[in-house]
């Protein structure tokens, strides 16, 4: 038996008691989706691809299930726009161009549709997944289904620890504003706009990403990448289950999995509110723990409140109240930060002990922490 065929045995034995109710014919499009239609390329997948495909194939069903399935092909739109809306940078940039553009009746949602519809027009790998499920499947209901879950994945795939939804929401702005980004309220924007690359007319366009995207699963770099995720994913849930609270790892499990806080509150039967305490509890002890640790804006961007990428988790609004709020050490700290600079240099450039720069730090996230958390009071 090849693997493909314990594969597609394995996933049967799963949809048969999880939907029994559904025909074979549903589960077997269903298994034809997860498996793509070049399974026989799976038995010369390396141990750690091998591992990641299976961990991909399963988020990947897990969103099915949870958003798409059984819903309608309204609601399920409706679920697709909510979960991506969610991304709380994405959300924050969003914003600030509609702040800084001449529409500004128009909502987060509106602009995320508009780019939404042009990735599924316009991206190769959509439209090949596209393909994909037309030959899985003649069921239009399922077919919506399988694409919706498949537009999600895709966009909150991690590209340099940001979802790569973002992307092509500043490519799309490049592709409707022909006089180019004049007002950029955040300044690593300009850095985004060389993704994209047009060699001649505009519908020539190519974009970088494509190939960055769909070779992910089979870089090199990124299998590293996965590895040290995943260790440090394992130590950082092991410290919350001894040291802070079993339900404090459990909630990172099902965060980084892509659970929303709701859903992460009905799994474990805790009210939504509590949720949010468990997070700022979670986010407090991974600065605290892991600020020394090699990989300290890792678990920060899973949380997106990491400084680099997420500003702390602030909306604009709320970051310029807490800069201005900043003494010039403080200032001088959180710029070195953002440079790259180590713990051990800004110690030595204020003539300070390293403890000393690590208590700042940890006083500066904690007051990032409050401004977020005033903001749901």
């Amino acid at each position: 038996m090849t693997l493909a065929q314990a594969l597609a045995q394995e996933w049967r034995t799963k949809l048969q008691e999880d939907y029994p109710n559904y025909s074979s014919d549903i589960h077997n499009s269903i298994i034809c989706w997860l498996l793509g239609n070049n399974s026989s390329k799976l038995d010369s997948l390396t141990p750690v691809q091998k591992e990641m495909a299976s961990k991909g194939r399963e988020f990947l069903y897990r969103i099915l299930i949870q958003r798409y399935l059984d819903a309608s092909p309204e609601q399920a739109y409706q679920n697709l726009m909510q979960r991506l809306s969610g991304l709380v940078m994405l959300r924050q940039k969003i914003r600030a161009w509609i702040n800084t553009s001449r529409d500004r009746q128009r909502s987060v949602i509106d602009v995320l549709q508009e780019v939404v519809q042009e990735m599924l027009n316009s991206d190769r790998y959509l439209q090949q997944q596209m393909a994909n499920i037309a030959k899985c499947t003649k069921n239009s209901h399922l077919r919506n289904s399988l694409l919706l879950a498949n537009v999600e994945e895709y966009c909150v795939r991690p590209v340099r620890n940001q979802p790569l939804l973002v992307y092509r929401f500043v490519n799309y702005l490049r592709r409707t504003q022909k006089g180019g980004l004049t007002q950029v309220p955040v300044k690593e924007w300009v850095k985004f706009i060389s993704e994209d690359i047009s060699p001649g007319a505009a519908e020539d366009r190519v974009s970088l990403l494509d190939t960055v995207v769909t070779s992910e699963y089979q870089d090199a770099e990124v299998m590293e990448q996965y590895q040290l995720r995943s260790k440090v994913q394992e130590e950082f849930e092991k410290y919350l289950a001894e040291k802070v609270d079993q339900k404090a790892a459990e909630w990172l499990r099902l965060y980084i999995r892509g659970n929303t806080q709701d859903e992460i509150a009905q799994a474990l039967n805790i009210p939504v509110k509590q949720i949010y305490r468990l997070r700022e509890k979670v986010s407090y002890h991974a600065i605290r723990v892991f600020a020394l640790k090699q990989q300290p804006e890792l678990i920060a961007s899973w949380l997106e409140i990491s400084l680099n990428e997420h500003g702390l988790g602030l909306t604009a609004s709320q970051w310029q109240e807490y800069w201005q709020n900043l003494n010039s050490q403080q200032r001088y700290l959180i710029a070195a930060l953002k440079s790259g600079a180590t713990l051990e240099k800004i110690a030595q450039d204020l003539h300070l002990k390293t403890n000393q720069v690590i208590n700042e730090w940890t006083k500066l996230y904690l007051t990032a922490q409050s401004l977020r958390n005033s903001s749901k009071n």
